[in-house]
């Protein structure tokens, strides 16, 4: 049985959003193209999340990870995929960034996605609460939606998975205070370690790991899948040409330099 129709304002499109069985097994072991570009890239135009999503359909993932209600609503008009909705909100100023309150959590439920990220660290919200908190206000408001945690440690997987999380990702790994990220600790590939210790330390939970962060190429996609994870999250090196060109720029720059 499908979950509740959605509906765009001002708009006579209506699609039926996925249940959470659909949602589940078209995500196992599937690709999830994260779909996001900002007005300061060099790529940015209107439209431009849209036809990423267009693509990755047509490629064949499974999900999107989209960001703004905004988005969320027009990707969902051209695009037959579960959506990962967020809403990154003063990014850069605040500690919780992420999907940092209900009220933002509504909204991209609102927008028609079937599962809500949100930031899961070790950071308080505004309100001085641990951002953990936000997923058990979501699922007690909104208990139709999945839930999928954005976190920088194992320890964070634990918790948000004990939380009611459905899903926990490495996300915020490398990011510091503010969501800036640590220029020093720029790598080409994942943390397996941390994979590993994520995937431990949710046993015993219903949550599944997803995979997000420096997946650069299908062979470290499939690797994670080996680990443990349910799916992959791939983003720069499919969405953002400009931070592809710049991995290649640093790797032959380290020719010179040896």
């Amino acid at each position: 049985m499908m979950s509740p129709i959605y509906e765009q304002k001002g708009s006579s499109i209506m699609s039926e959003r996925k249940s959470k069985e659909e949602v589940y097994a078209s995500l196992e072991d599937g690709l999830i193209v994260s779909c996001q570009a900002t007005p300061a890239e060099p790529h940015y135009m209107p439209g431009i999340t849209t036809m990423f999503a267009e693509c990755a359909q047509w490629a064949g993932a499974k999900g999107l990870r989209v960001d703004s209600p905004e988005n969320i609503r027009a990707i969902k008009e051209k695009v037959d995929l579960p959506v990962v909705g967020i809403w990154k909100i003063d990014r850069n100023v605040k500690d919780v960034y992420l999907t940092p309150t209900l009220e933002a959590a509504q909204a991209v439920w609102d927008a028609g996605a079937e599962i809500i990220a949100l930031q899961a660290t070790n950071h308080k919200r505004d309100d001085g609460l641990l951002s953990y908190k936000t997923i058990e206000e979501v699922k007690a408001a909104i208990p139709e939606a999945l839930i999928f945690a954005d976190v920088a440690t194992a320890e964070d997987a634990r918790i948000a998975a004990e939380c009611g999380a459905d899903f926990v990702a490495p996300t915020l790994y490398g990011y510091t205070k503010a969501g800036c990220f640590d220029k020093l600790d720029i790598k080409d590939s994942p943390d397996f370690y941390l994979l590993r210790d994520i995937v431990d330390a949710i046993k015993g939970t219903d949550a599944r790991v997803i995979m997000e962060g420096k997946v650069s190429t299908p062979e470290i996609a499939v690797q994670c899948l080996y680990m443990g994870a349910y799916a992959v999250v791939v983003g720069n090196a499919i969405t953002r040409p400009h931070i592809t060109a710049k991995r290649f720029v640093r790797m032959l720059n380290r020719y010179h330099e040896e």
